[in-house]
């Protein structure tokens, strides 16, 4: 679990929550209706759903970017009200600054911050961490989608947030490249502690890193059930439990391939 001093951090509370939009048309558009969940400080959690079930906008909520219609988010029991340095957010596209090589980009938060002076040790700190040390005077055109990923983690990560939030950050990454920033994602997160709480599209993704796994509706976007994955790790994914896991969320999200009998045999 992720501490302050002897203060174990980084729980939320997500009560009664709501939110709508208006579209273009000027109607009113439910993300999302009556979202309770708890998610426990030093977990991973995922949460996983069809196209347009609110996940991201869940995240947002989260994040304090946006505010909710009905209900309240607590983090460690306070109000969430508006962003902050306590939650680092790391977006699909890796959204660095093209004019700024790796560190600039790294260091981005601290400064904006007015800390960078007392904590720029953090800055090398984590681009090593995230297995860039060498590419520090680099800029993102420069390096590979991967690669870019791996600086958007430690821009995320370099002001020692309470709780990451990922919103499909390896979405766009071949396969390869994905399964090994799972593994990198997985390191840090038992290295330092931190609440980890991930958008995604793959099952098969949310079974290997997740605790628990939020399945949600289509929408309006609400919570069907959250799937405890009582796995250590590291995980198989061709063991039997694992496929297990990946069958019930397949089953929940309703893309189970159930076979019916026909109506007739030729």
């Amino acid at each position: 679990m992720a501490e302050r001093g002897d203060q174990v951090v980084g729980g939320i509370s997500i009560n009664g929550i709501g939110k709508g939009f208006v579209n273009q048309q000027k109607e009113k558009i439910t993300a999302l209706s009556n979202i309770n969940l708890s998610i426990q400080p030093g977990s991973f959690t995922s949460l996983i759903g069809p196209s347009g079930c609110g996940k991201s906008t869940l995240l947002r909520l989260i994040a304090g970017l946006i505010h909710p219609d009905q209900g309240e988010l607590t983090l460690d029991g306070v109000p969430i009200t508006k962003p902050g340095s306590d939650r680092g957010f790391m977006f699909q596209e890796h959204t660095l600054f093209p004019w700024m090589n790796i560190y600039e980009n790294v260091a981005f938060g601290l400064r904006a911050r007015g800390i960078y002076r007392e904590k720029s040790a953090s800055v090398q700190e984590f681009i090593e961490l995230v297995g860039l040390k060498g590419f520090e005077k680099y800029y993102p055109h420069q390096l590979s989608g991967g690669m870019c990923q791996r600086a958007s983690l430690a821009r995320a990560l370099v002001g020692h947030p309470k709780v990451l939030l990922l919103d499909e950050p390896l979405g766009a990454l071949d396969a390869f490249t994905r399964m090994n920033m799972q593994d990198e994602i997985l390191r840090i997160w038992k290295e330092h502690n931190m609440t980890m709480i991930m958008v995604t599209h793959d099952v098969d993704e949310a079974v290997y890193l997740s605790d628990q796994i939020v399945v949600m509706t289509p929408r309006p976007g609400r919570v069907t059930k959250v799937v405890d994955v009582e796995l250590s790790h590291p995980r198989a994914r061709s063991s039997q439990d694992f496929l297990k896991y990946h069958g019930e969320v397949l089953e929940l999200l309703d893309y189970g391939g159930k076979i019916q009998e026909p109506d007739f045999y030729l």
